[in-house]
């Protein structure tokens, strides 16, 4: 197989705007034509649009806007993995010489129907994904003696991280007292432990070896991927202090980029709710299981960036369909040393996890400069 690069990224503010979706992705796509050298758009094979708005058409509508004649072009939807899915499916389309170079643009709108599932309308059961983190959270309380206060670190953190992130939703900083005090939606899920849906939109170009280095100077090469779905029901992990899908995806990936939990230098994890990120730290390796709520406030304690550097979804925001680029768009500034307040010193190996519904489904991406 060819050795496969990201060589180019852009993306937009995330916000609340009147703006059409096919809009927001264009402007996420303008930047790479307009500072990319020697990328023109009869260079690009495939466009894949990454996204739950699925009645628009819109990998060939985002090809007509932008001067694009694609050999391939296909939406890609797996709610809010659907970014890491639309990577892959360009990882695959290159490495196996079907393609050269891909358009990779995720996006949607705070207003998408594709917020709340048929499925889980049409069986009456946690209509709202509040419902499942509750349960997780829950579970983990149950398990490992977690706090309300140790959930309400993960958001302080992250918040914080976001004030150094010019794309991001938020731009205040909240104390722990805001957030414990904020609006209970659950017995143990509050309004600032849950990321917020928004308008935005995120690009990247996936290529070849020999188009990447007449690109960029720098290419960030994809050398690990993991993806592992188990259901459609979250009640089908096997115990809910614990996702499943991560610990499979996140071995896989370690497995094919020969690297170790030890290598990465930077995070960008999902999540979509405080109990998220301390569940995947435990499960993708970086502490020990029951240790997530410490390792996170040590993080805070230390103003150390290493994991959700841009401010997670819960700081950043959380356009579906955009979220999974975003997170890749970070760690690629992250490795070319381009991501100004939000730089990790000497980053290196950066790790992108990216998950749907309670983990029903993951992904996880090793990247390295």
């Amino acid at each position: 197989m060819k050795r496969v690069a990201i060589a180019a990224a852009g993306i937009t503010k995330f916000n609340k705007t009147e703006k059409p979706l096919d809009s927001l992705m264009l402007s996420s796509i303008r930047p790479i034509f307009e500072n990319a050298k020697d990328l023109e758009q009869n260079d690009v094979d495939v466009v894949l649009t990454s996204t739950n708005a699925n009645r628009n058409y819109l990998a060939n509508i985002i090809s007509e806007l932008s001067g694009i004649k694609p050999k391939i072009s296909h939406s890609v939807e797996s709610l809010c993995n659907s970014g890491t899915n639309s990577l892959v499916s360009a990882y695959a389309y290159v490495s196996s010489g079907l393609a050269d170079v891909a358009l990779v643009v995720g996006g949607d709108k705070s207003d998408n129907p594709g917020l709340v599932l048929n499925w889980d309308m049409a069986r009456g059961e946690y209509v709202h994904p509040i419902f499942w983190s509750s349960m997780f959270t829950s579970a983990h309380m149950r398990k490992y003696g977690t706090s309300l206060e140790d959930l309400a670190y993960v958001s302080v953190k992250n918040h914080k991280n976001a004030l150094d992130n010019p794309y991001a939703y938020f731009e205040k900083s909240f104390s722990l007292e805001d957030v414990m005090a904020s609006k209970n939606l659950t017995e143990n899920v509050r309004l600032l432990d849950c990321s917020m849906p928004c308008d935005g939109a995120a690009a990247i170009v996936v290529c070849s070896e020999d188009r990447a280095k007449k690109i960029t100077d720098t290419p960030i090469w994809i050398s690990g991927i993991g993806q592992k779905t188990i259901s459609a029901s979250f009640t089908k992990n096997n115990d809910l202090s614990s996702m499943e899908s991560t610990k499979n995806a996140v071995a896989d990936a370690y497995r094919m980029s020969n690297k170790t939990v030890d290598d990465i230098d930077v995070v960008e994890l999902h999540d979509a709710f405080s109990i998220c990120e301390i569940i995947e730290l435990e499960d993708m390796g970086f502490c020990q299981k029951g240790q997530g709520a410490k390792f996170v406030r040590d993080l805070y304690d230390t103003s150390d960036k290493m994991i959700n550097p841009r401010g997670g979804l819960i700081g950043a925001g959380h356009p579906l369909g955009a979220t999974g680029i975003a997170q890749v768009v970070e760690i690629y500034q992250q490795l070319t040393g381009n991501a100004e307040k939000r730089q990790v010193s000497d980053a290196k190996t950066g790790l992108v996890h990216n998950m749907s519904a309670g983990s029903t489904s993951s992904t996880v991406l090793v990247l390295e400069s």
